[in-house]
């Protein structure tokens, strides 16, 4: 299992650990629950036809099924032809040269090169050729076939291949490198439009200043009878999209309060956004978490790592015909910021959190009455992943056996029990006791999360959520009608160019295509 941070820093292949679980259970088995243990282990060899696919997966994530859906019918064969003609050329052209009886041949394959040379500097695609070009891969051909029939030094050419072999393999691997970086890049950062779009909203904001509904709603926003749902995000699309969609297949809305924790710079921004669209009976309030005064977790609420941690991980299985594959998928952790949740609803018993990268389509309320009994947080549970099994990754050893990785995205949490057993402190202490020279890291903040609510996780049914649609093509469009929840985990979220086509339509549903700001921006495309 290949457990890794999605930044891009992933895209650059740095010295991450390698990890690869075996024989992953069939998608979609509950069963996946009871999976026994297995050792986690180095990969050893990849096999078979998908090696190539399998590598490039567990070296560069999603980029590699991204690349593999969008793969463009060739437009280039005779470019390509070209170059495999000259590449052969290359190789013979050094043995031939020597031979003086061959002056004619020698001078001849050099005149081919040249000219190869010359039009392949000037060309890239079929139909960019010269005229006549079919001539010169004749010419060439012929060329080539007669140095291949004369008796040459075999170690001067195989020399000659091998040193073209690496060079071609040098700068295969560099576009490769360079093109799931870009595509990282694409991934983390924030669309021109949407950008345009938060910039307008804050210059309009200080032009026209909205009334301050804070005090006016005040004991709405801290009653704790209400439903009271929390969003982290910058991102005021994704954002409008979770509360719209929640609304619209709500049966009763009066009741629901949505608190948005955002950054300072999108913050006057997401206030005038929510004071302008109105979402059925539901209550809108922004914060801006770098404004929050909170003493008692002072080094905590400095960090301000706002948005769900995301990492990938890489499985390896072996099918009936002992063919190894490799399967990826994108898991989801708190960040920093949701320690805070106790301190910044101090009157509030439980509050549901939902990601920006979900859409919901179908009434939530049954949650709020769920029993956790003991436990503290409700997370869909996924035990293809047993938090032992990385604990040589994490650097901790004190994980369960039993314990199973889980995903946010989705969860109901008990602020009441949570503030009983102090897990903000205890968070902070594991991070500390992780972190050489004390301070907040993030590297120790994904097993100090883990720690922390280990034995505390109420397991929801699978029903409630439906995860890969940011990464997963192959997902059967009639579940994905049918689920409560939507997650576009993963690198292509729906609001992105690089968005899976066929998912983007649950996420666009929930837009206002005739909002100025967003048609002014391009942002409803």
């Amino acid at each position: 299992m290949d457990f890794r941070r999605n930044s891009v820093e992933e895209a650059k292949n740095r010295s991450n650990a390698l990890i690869l679980l075996p024989d992953m259970p069939k998608p979609g088995l509950k069963a996946n629950k009871n999976i026994s243990t297995s050792k986690v282990e180095m990969a050893d060899s990849m096999k078979g036809s998908s090696e190539s696919k399998n590598i490039c997966e567990l070296r560069f994530g999603s980029y590699c099924l991204w690349r593999q859906e969008h793969r463009e019918r060739m437009k280039d064969h005779t470019v390509k032809k070209m170059k495999d003609l000259l590449y052969v050329a290359r190789a013979y052209y050094p043995s031939i040269a020597k031979l003086s009886v061959l002056d004619k041949l020698s001078h001849e394959l050099k005149q081919n090169i040249q000219d190869f040379e010359r039009v392949l500097s000037e060309t890239t695609a079929d139909k960019d050729l010269p005229p006549q070009i079919e001539k010169k891969l004749d010419k060439m051909e012929s060329t080539v076939a007669r140095a291949k029939s004369h008796p040459v030094d075999c170690n001067n050419v195989d020399k000659k291949f091998r040193q073209l072999v690496d060079l071609t393999e040098d700068e295969a691997n560099f576009h490769m490198k360079q093109s799931a970086f870009l595509y990282q890049l694409t991934v983390q950062t924030m669309p021109k439009s949407l950008h345009c779009l938060s910039l307008r909203l804050t210059v309009e904001y200080f032009r026209s200043p909205p009334p301050d509904m804070e005090l006016l709603l005040a004991d709405k926003f801290q009653n704790p009878d209400l439903h009271h749902f929390v969003i982290f995000s910058n991102n005021i699309l994704a954002s409008s999209a979770v509360i719209n969609s929640t609304v619209m297949n709500s049966k009763e809305t009066s009741s629901q309060v949505f608190h948005v924790l955002t950054d300072r710079q999108n913050y006057f921004a997401m206030k005038l956004w929510f004071f302008q669209n109105k979402y059925k009976d539901a209550t809108v309030r922004v914060l801006d978490i770098e404004g929050l005064k909170l003493d008692e977790h002072e080094k905590l609420s400095q960090v301000h790592q706002l948005l769900p941690e995301e990492f990938r991980v890489s499985f390896r299985s072996v099918d009936k015909l002992s063919r190894v594959w490799v399967q990826t998928e994108y898991f989801s952790l708190f960040s920093q910021s949701h320690y805070l949740l106790p301190d910044i609803f101090p009157t509030l018993r439980k509050v549901m959190i939902l990601d920006d990268d979900i859409i919901v389509q179908k009434d939530l309320s049954a949650l709020w009455s769920l029993d956790m009994g003991e436990k503290v947080i409700g997370a869909v549970m996924v035990c293809t992943v047993r938090l032992v099994q990385l604990q040589n990754y994490l650097g901790e050893n004190n994980f369960d056996e039993q314990s199973c990785a889980w995903m946010s995205g989705l969860n109901i949490v008990d602020l009441g029990r949570w503030r009983k057993l102090d897990l903000t402190k205890s968070f902070e202490r594991l991070v500390l006791k992780l972190t050489p020279g004390g301070g907040i890291s993030e590297a120790a903040a994904v097993p100090a999360t883990l720690l922390t609510f280990q034995g505390l996780v109420y397991d929801l049914d699978d029903n409630w959520v439906l995860s890969g649609l940011g990464y997963n093509y192959g997902l059967d469009p009639e579940i994905v009608k049918k689920a409560a929840v939507l997650h576009f985990n993963g690198n292509m979220k729906p609001w992105l160019e690089l968005g899976i086509p066929k998912y983007k339509g649950f996420w666009r549903n929930f837009l206002n295509p005739e909002n100025t700001f967003l048609s002014n921006c391009n942002a409803n495309q």
